[in-house]
């Protein structure tokens, strides 16, 4: 029994019925997990030793092996610290601070990609490497001109792709994500 406290009448424990449903909300954050790519899953604050038990379960494809392989997985994660639950809930949500940010970024570079593509593209690079004096310079430039050559002749947008990517790692990499004006 959870008991009562003889000064204040207040509970001294949780309920078994929230004891349940935060068990039930640690193995739904366990088939999310267990549901992301490899790459999705680098990208995600996971403590080191939660990361095989959620390999084992990918790996899983008996239906019952795969529910009992879950269902040892959110033991596992119970054990941790509710501020790591937390923190993983946060990156994988699209409404929280991690989410946020990346959004943001995203669409900080793909401003910038913009600007470096269009006519004012030679004061959008000396701004670039003014704000991040780290940055390749020869090879954002080859970037931009095959982007612009890809254009030109129709081809498949592969430098398009190539510079989003190499400007999205700078900008990461600087912790950028203020808008750009």
């Amino acid at each position: 029994m959870r008991g009562r406290d003889d000064e204040t009448g207040e509970f001294l424990a949780p309920s078994r019925s929230a004891n349940r449903r935060e068990a039930l909300d640690t193995l739904a954050l366990g088939e999310a997990l267990v549901a992301l790519s490899e790459a999705q899953l680098a990208r995600l604050p996971i403590p080191e030793e939660v990361l095989p038990h959620i390999r084992d379960t990918q790996r899983m494809t008996s239906h019952g092996a795969r529910k009992r392989q879950l269902a040892f997985l959110a033991k596992h994660m119970r054990r941790q610290d509710q501020e790591a639950l937390d923190a993983i809930r946060d990156a994988m949500s699209k409404d929280g601070d991690a989410g946020r940010r990346e959004t943001a970024l995203l669409q900080r570079v793909e401003v910038l990609r913009d600007e470096l593509l269009g006519h004012d593209g030679d004061n959008a690079m000396t701004a670039l490497l003014a704000e991040q004096p780290n940055a390749d310079r020869q090879h954002l430039r080859q970037l931009v001109r095959n982007t612009l050559d890809e254009r030109r002749r129709n081809k498949p947008p592969h430098a398009f792709r190539e510079l989003f990517r190499e400007l999205r790692e700078l900008l990461a990499q600087a912790g950028d994500v203020t808008s750009h004006e």
